[in-house]
């Protein structure tokens, strides 16, 4: 199978605890290669837009208010079965059912301050994608 692109983000609560680094070194363990990262502080708009699939959802506002609390760095992440992969290699939702060793056991600090989102299909990862990186800026 070919190498594919998916979409992580490092929430606000990780980055802003400062282990952005160690998120990115535990992916590029796992056989990830970083092709585009930027910092972005999401707006309440680009927030419900991002998330609008869960618009209808008892967390959306939740949700949006963490989101938009803080930066968070969106991460282009290249492998073979790059998205069920890195869904693997984050853990479960809930930091308390995750795996050690996952992104989430290690960093997270509950349900909804659970450190990384991911992709949760390919579609979604190209359509997740190109909400932060114009298709050029993925090298």
């Amino acid at each position: 199978m070919s190498d594919e692109l998916t979409l992580a983000i490092i929430k606000p609560d990780a980055f802003g605890a400062g282990h952005a680094g160690d998120i990115i070194s535990h992916l590029e363990e796992e056989g990830f290669e970083l092709r585009a990262a930027r910092v972005a502080e999401l707006s309440r708009e680009q927030a419900e837009a991002f998330y609008a699939v869960h618009r209808e959802k008892p967390f959306f506002s939740s949700l949006v208010q963490f989101m938009t609390s803080g930066p968070c760095l969106p991460m282009a992440l290249e492998r073979e079965n790059a998205v069920s992969h890195l869904r693997d290699v984050i853990g479960a939702t809930d930091p308390e059912e995750a795996d050690p060793g996952t992104v989430r056991a290690e960093y997270a600090q509950s349900v909804e301050r659970n450190a990384i989102h991911a992709a949760d299909s390919p579609d979604n990862a190209e359509r997740e994608l190109a909400f932060f990186f114009p298709r050029t800026e993925l090298v």
